[in-house]
């Protein structure tokens, strides 16, 4: 009995992380140059989406979700795969709307603070099409958005052989601070292959990845409005098939459907 519980208790010693609301992952302080461990992870490979980790993205009135939906023909899970699709609308009496497409988040279920993901996915091409990884605040430490920030791990347009990886915020839309420092990156990709899109999220900085390559860094600095940096709190995660809007440009509905494919998302602090 002794020997199991210091079993116990030197295996919780040495989580990376504390717990609250019993899925709220806060990494422990001074990890940074430490071996990352993994605490989170979905590799896809039941017949069923796992609700316990994950809802689908519900519609909303911004170009990005405009025609989330529930409908099943814009899910699928196989092989060890997820499918997230872009569609036409195969009953517009009971939905107006021409695309439906698919997205999950991990809000109200997980949500992390400082640490590394990376998430193993293809895209599929289509004009229109707007696959994108991304995060949002999970408890609006700063109030409604943009304040509490906007990290953008990955976000496909069209056909492109380029990825866009990206931060917003209060600093940068509403008191237009895009360079200083800039905001964003683009990182070249081979449309036919799969890739692994990440962030290592720091204190000081935002890293993002390709690939296990760093493409792009944002850095918290000092000297400036404190809006720069709203990330010293818990996010959740997304990903989901956009479709059509003002950035992406219209949808050839002749090209669809079209998905993005994840293969797994793995978490680690």
């Amino acid at each position: 009995m002794i020997f199991c519980s210091a079993i116990l208790f030197a295996s919780c010693s040495v989580l990376p992380y504390r717990k609250t609301d019993h899925y709220i992952y806060l990494q422990k302080e001074k990890r940074g140059n430490q071996n990352w461990k993994l605490i989170w992870q979905d590799d896809f490979n039941g017949k069923l989406i796992d609700s316990t980790k994950w809802s689908k993205i519900p519609k909303g009135t911004a170009d990005w979700n405009k025609h989330m939906s529930s409908n099943p023909a814009c899910y699928a899970q196989s092989d060890g795969k997820l499918y997230l699709k872009g569609i036409k609308n195969p009953d517009t009496s009971a939905d107006s709307r021409p695309y439906l497409t698919g997205g999950l988040y991990t809000k109200g279920k997980f949500a992390y603070q400082y640490g590394k993901i990376e998430i193993h996915a293809k895209l599929e091409c289509a004009e229109g099409a707007w696959p994108a990884m991304w995060m949002l605040a999970e408890q609006n430490k700063y109030g409604k958005y943009p304040n509490n920030g906007e990290i953008d791990i990955m976000e496909h347009l069209n056909r492109d052989s380029i990825i866009y990886q990206t931060t917003h915020s209060y600093y940068t839309l509403n008191l237009k601070q895009k360079d200083n420092p800039p905001h964003g990156g683009t990182a070249k990709i081979n449309i036919n292959n799969y890739h692994t899109f990440g962030l290592e999220w720091y204190p000081d900085r935002l890293v993002f990845t390709l690939d296990g390559l760093e493409t792009f860094r944002y850095p918290r600095i000092k000297g400036v409005d404190p809006s720069q940096w709203p990330y010293d709190q818990p996010f959740y995660v997304m990903i989901d098939q956009q479709l059509g809007g003002s950035w992406v440009g219209k949808v050839n509905k002749d090209q669809l459907p079209v998905q993005m494919i994840v293969d797994w998302v793995k978490v680690y602090q």
